[in-house]
């Protein structure tokens, strides 16, 4: 009985607290709009064969009799010059730009955090001169000129262009979570900890790291949109996914190509680029915002 009665209370203690972090979340009404945003655009992503009016488009597809349509209701955003229709191919171009944000962060988060905390907690030794050396020699190089070089290596795909945004990304989590690590080594529950014998792991994983949640998680949502806008870049200079892939960048690519007489092939990619990271932009300030204020 008292079993039952604790994890009721428990539960009402998780519930009473995401109700106070929504509502401080929903105060700010451009956060909202952001997260609805994003899930409108991860909802287009996950259904676009379902929901596209040409699945077929998104592929190897050539209809020259339809090439170069401006918008209509037959194609709402108008056609490219082999005749496919742009709002599809946006749909699934959705795909691969949530697919490239989702998998890079996968890569550089869980190395960068690490090292961020081993160098923070054995601040002044020299594993934290090593690892904050390398650190700041990635960081000294500008980020797109530093993917661009990485990627104009590789045979130019979508793998290789995330290796290469992977590589130039993991530093900034290491210097944020170094600052954060390496200001409370020296807090009493860290030196309590160290005091009962935990082990280093446990401090670094148990200890610290729950300090870094907020910081972690507002970055990983504002990135995920400077992530996609890379991505676009390396596709734009065909770095990236190669026809007849359809990506938001390989898109605008070939429609400036046309510009201005045929304006809608590269604009109307240039606007979902432009929507979707606004969106995680308005949606990582509403995370931060709610963070912060949760930890005061």
């Amino acid at each position: 009985m008292e079993m039952e009665l604790a994890r009721s209370a428990a539960l009402a203690r998780k519930w009473e607290r995401a109700k106070r972090l929504w509502y401080k979340f929903s105060r700010n009404p451009l956060s909202i709009v952001g997260l609805v945003t994003v899930l409108l655009i991860g909802f287009i992503a996950a259904f676009a064969p379902f929901i596209s009016p040409y699945p077929k488009h998104a592929s190897g597809y050539v209809n020259f009799s339809e090439a170069s349509k401006p918008p209509s209701l037959k194609h709402p955003l108008g056609t490219d010059v082999f005749g496919r229709d742009v709002l599809s191919r946006i749909f699934f171009g959705y795909r691969f730009s949530l697919m490239m944000g989702v998998v890079v962060l996968s890569l550089v988060v869980p190395p960068g955090v690490t090292l961020g905390l081993l160098a923070g907690y054995l601040k002044g030794t020299w594993v934290d001169t090593f690892i904050m050396r390398i650190t700041d020699i990635f960081v000294a190089i500008p980020p797109l000129v530093l993917a661009l070089a990485v990627a104009s290596v590789l045979t130019p795909s979508v793998f290789n262009a995330m290796m290469a945004v992977s590589l130039m990304w993991w530093p900034w989590y290491c210097r944020m979570v170094y600052g954060i690590a390496s200001s409370l080594r020296n807090e009493f529950f860290v030196q309590a900890a160290e005091v009962t014998g935990a082990s280093r792991w446990h401090i670094l994983f148990r200890e610290i790291l729950p300090n870094c949640y907020a910081p972690i998680f507002t970055k990983m949502s504002l990135d995920m949109g400077w992530v996609i806008l890379i991505g676009s870049a390396l596709s734009f200079v065909g770095l990236g996914a190669q026809p007849p892939t359809p990506d938001l960048g390989t898109m605008l690519a070939d429609g400036a190509k046309y510009m201005p007489d045929q304006w809608w092939i590269a604009v109307f990619p240039a606007l979902a680029i432009m929507i979707v990271v606004l969106g995680f932009n308005l949606l990582g300030d509403g995370i931060r915002d709610m963070l912060e204020v949760e930890e005061v």
